[in-house]
């Protein structure tokens, strides 16, 4: 059996008696309203969009309380489009999966079309425009990751694709932001019709950065006269334009070669997983924990549908700081940083494995509960506490998500400010708080210097995650081995731009460099300084 429209008429009981469930509503009536009155366009056909937002809003379809679907546009992957979204019909295969082994199973059939952003592909191209002409577009919402709004390289000059895009205006442009303002602007010159742009992107201040980079673009095109000074006060007019802050989290991780293969079982055809050329790892399915927050500053200039219906946190701006404040600072990802870390370290290749560790368990439980919510900003809208049992207890935990330490050590050297280096200046702010108390905390800080070595704990070499400074910290310590105690660790552990404070000078310097010398006595260091600390 195949996965498409024909099939999902014709062979309803089939589908639901493998425990599959399906689209409850017309899916030609949604996709002739849709094609008429496009209301929703997103921008990164990607797994967290068809793995999350996309079944959510199939959550409404449902229940009868919208009537059209979503355009979901690739801006990057043009393969994704090709491969994964027109031979099935723009149909997912959606699984949820329980820790407990308990997989929801479910056809997401929410994705009116999928188009790409292919100048190449005429038609695609002029549909997209036609979307972003129509008044009864109300909302543009992206997952294109935190590169996707970087315009700049690492020496602060624009990147060469944006530099030809604001070189050549509005008419061919290449990078995703150039391509959004382009779009903005013919909205602007049909009608000056009100719109809302929503970064669903897993970083701080996303709205923000959508919005700066949205202005950057418009007023260099304004700088060549490719566009005219109204088009920058239409986009900086939040009576026209508004490009609210939220904040999203679940793990959709690569596609798994078992849930595949348990498709293949039960008669589907064609579940291969594909590798893109952009490498991308997309299949016509799309596994998923059950565990999912998007929580979106209520600020909409063109209407919205009702996603509240579909669990969908909407609030005020200072709350969905709060939550994500909450959450990358210390209810997740410090934990997630921490388990990467030593996960690395001591051998292991999936973070649901290392939580049956138990002396792992306890430094993200020490991390967590006995450090963090002395100093978690509270949003009110979702219990810290809560969030950590589901953290550790559900998520962490769960076998079946096969989330790797290796992929979440990537980038550490720009994490580590915000999910150790917040709560460290917590503690120095509060008078009945020392820094010098932390415990868990200063054994990931030292736990990081140690693996940037590249040697794990049974003295066998590792390849280290990418990381943009990671050959000038390698460099620091280069030479240091077992045994080593000389002190030039401490350039790291003193550097305010890694930390967002000098550690000595609060109080922890010292603490983490012996906890760091600990760590190189020999074979089984690591573990030992964990245990000796953690009182295991």
């Amino acid at each position: 059996m195949l996965l498409n429209k024909a099939t999902i008429k014709s062979n309803r009981a089939d589908w639901e008696a493998m425990g599959i469930g399906l689209p409850r509503f017309n899916l030609d009536e949604m996709i002739a309203n849709t094609r008429e009155r496009p209301q929703w366009a997103h921008f990164g056909a990607g797994n967290i969009f068809r793995g999350f937002i996309a079944n959510a809003y199939q959550k409404l379809l449902d229940d009868k309380k919208v009537d059209t679907g979503i355009v979901a546009v690739e801006s990057y992957d043009y393969e994704i489009i090709d491969k994964i979204y027109k031979p099935y019909d723009n149909l997912t295969l959606l699984v949820l999966m329980n820790p407990d082994g308990d997989f929801r199973k479910s056809i997401i059939g929410s994705v009116a079309e999928g188009i790409t952003a292919d100048r190449n592909k005429p038609q695609d191209y002029r549909r997209l425009i036609e979307i972003f002409k129509n008044p009864s577009l109300e909302i543009a919402s992206f997952t294109i990751t935190e590169k996707g709004y970087s315009l700049d390289d690492a020496s602060g000059d624009y990147l060469e694709i944006v530099q030809k895009d604001i070189e050549n205006g509005p008419g061919n442009p290449l990078h995703t932001i150039s391509l959004v303002t382009a779009l903005a602007y013919t909205r602007y010159k049909e009608g000056q019709y009100p719109m809302t742009f929503v970064s669903m992107d897993n970083c701080s201040n996303n709205g923000d950065r959508l919005k700066e980079a949205v202005l950057t673009i418009a007023e260099e095109w304004l700088k060549r006269e490719f566009v005219d000074q109204g088009f920058v006060e239409y986009l900086a007019d939040e009576n026209k334009i508004t490009f609210p802050l939220s904040m999203i989290d679940k793990i959709t991780p690569r596609p798994s070669e078992i849930v595949g293969k348990s498709f293949k079982d039960q008669g589907i055809e064609d579940m291969d997983i594909v590798v893109t050329s952009r490498n991308t790892y997309i299949a016509p399915f799309v596994n998923a924990e059950i565990s999912e927050y998007l929580v979106i500053e209520d600020k909409f200039t063109n209407g919205r549908p009702p996603l509240e219906d579909a669990g969908i946190i909407f609030t005020d701006r200072e709350t969905v700081n709060k939550v994500e404040t909450m959450k990358v600072t210390t209810c997740l990802n410090p934990l997630h940083t921490a388990l990467a870390i030593f996960g690395c370290l001591l051998g292991y290749n999936l973070i649901a494995d290392e939580m049956k560790d138990q002396v792992l368990r306890k430094l993200v439980e020490r991390i967590g509960y006995d450090e963090g919510l002395r100093v978690v900003v509270d949003p009110k809208i979702i219990n810290p506490k809560e969030f950590i049992d589901e953290v550790i207890n559900v998520r962490f935990s769960n076998p079946y998500i096969p989330d790797t330490p290796q992929r979440i050590a990537t980038d550490t050297s720009q994490k580590v400010g915000i999910r150790f280096g917040e709560t460290i200046k917590s503690y120095a702010k509060r008078g009945d708080l020392n820094p010098a108390d932390l415990v868990g905390i200063p054994l990931a800080i030292a736990g990081w210097c140690r693996y940037m070595l590249g040697v794990d704990d049974e003295g066998k070499n590792f390849q280290v995650s990418p990381d943009p400074l990671m050959g000038t910290l390698q460099g620091i310590l280069e030479g240091v081995s077992f045994g080593a105690r000389d002190s030039r660790v401490r350039d790291i552990i003193s550097n305010k731009s890694i930390f967002g404070v000098d550690l000595y000078e609060v109080g922890l310097g010292e603490k983490i460099e012996t906890m760091f010398y600990e760590m190189l006595e020999g074979k089984g260091a690591v573990r030992r300084t964990l245990e000796k600390h953690l009182d295991i």
